[in-house]
């Protein structure tokens, strides 16, 4: 077993016997996102992941109301928030975290494997050279492994690439915040199919989160209904994936889910906010910059994704 996840083994079991992150969820329908405010209840210290920035693609305005309602429960609480955690570089929907970084500060994280990211789609949105592609629009590039804190609760990131080469989980306390690599038990897993995503890889990704103990509690990015369920649901188990996840369940071979993913990712259409989302999510959620005009704009790059 590779150390790193023996690390983050440890630090379930250990915090299920002591005080765990307390978490709040906030689902986004249009964009089916949810966002976390997370903290320790003894120190009032938290993070914030994954928030959304509310964008009406026809008239190219942003708004900040799904932002605001996590700034106000966290303020609400008193909390001093440390950390504003990004899973990956999200292909539906824009990321708040410079907003909420000016609201609430603490420091804007992310995996270091963003940097292929911002290397692949820095060519094909033709950035420029005005944008560095380094991570450095980022305050912390985390590396497989790289442990940190929510107040006195540990805390360790885990490179999970597949769905894009930059993708995170979260090991905080005892619960893992998954990002796009697994979703509901009754819905499967995430697509492989975008520039720099790997179906293999997320296998093992998965494999890897799996292999942590049953009890241990996930919160997802994502939830879209599986057909004849009504409510959104975006809380598990690692036993509950292990057991019951229709595309990846115990018994189900690699060379069978790749092709599994493969036929199924070929059928799916690209997500209605990937242009301007990978835009503005690969510069840490900050807009482009504006032109001599004052105004900034999103590039469409036509026939190419």
């Amino acid at each position: 077993m590779d150390p790193n996840l023996t690390l983050a083994i440890e630090q379930v079991h250990a915090t299920q016997a002591g005080i765990d992150v307390l978490v709040e969820s906030f689902f986004d329908e249009p964009t089916n996102t949810v966002s976390y405010v997370i903290h320790d209840p003894v120190s009032r210290r938290g993070a914030v992941i994954d928030s959304v920035l509310d964008f009406d693609a026809a008239a190219g305005r942003t708004s900040t109301a799904s932002a605001d309602a996590m700034i106000a429960h966290a303020e609400r609480e008193r909390l001093t928030i440390d950390w504003l955690l990004e899973t990956h570089a999200h292909a539906d929907h824009l990321s708040a975290a410079p907003y909420v970084q000016q609201k609430l500060g603490g420091k804007l994280a992310i995996g270091r494997e963003i940097i292929t990211v911002q290397n692949v789609f820095g060519k094909i949105f033709n950035a420029g050279t005005e944008f560095a592609r380094d991570g450095s629009e980022f305050d912390r590039l985390f590396d497989d492994g790289e442990r940190f804190s929510i107040g006195a609760i540990p805390a360790i990131a885990l490179h999970v690439p597949g769905h894009t080469p930059a993708d995170m989980a979260y090991v905080i306390g005892g619960v893992v915040f998954t990002g796009d690599t697994l979703f509901m038990p009754d819905y499967g897993t995430a697509r492989a199919d975008f520039p720099g995503g790997d179906a293999r890889q997320l296998y093992r990704s998965i494999r890897r989160l799996l292999s942590l103990p049953d009890e241990t509690r996930l919160f997802l990015c994502h939830d879209y209904k599986a057909p004849g369920r009504d409510a959104f649901v975006w809380e598990t188990t690692v036993g509950a994936e292990r057991t019951k996840n229709v595309h990846v369940h115990e018994g189900v071979s690699e060379e069978d889910f790749v092709a599994m993913r493969r036929q199924r990712d070929a059928t799916l259409d690209m997500p209605k906010l990937i242009i301007p989302s990978v835009q503005i999510n690969m510069r840490a959620g900050q807009l482009p910059p504006a032109e001599d005009n004052g105004v900034t704009y999103l590039k469409v790059p036509v026939n190419l994704l």
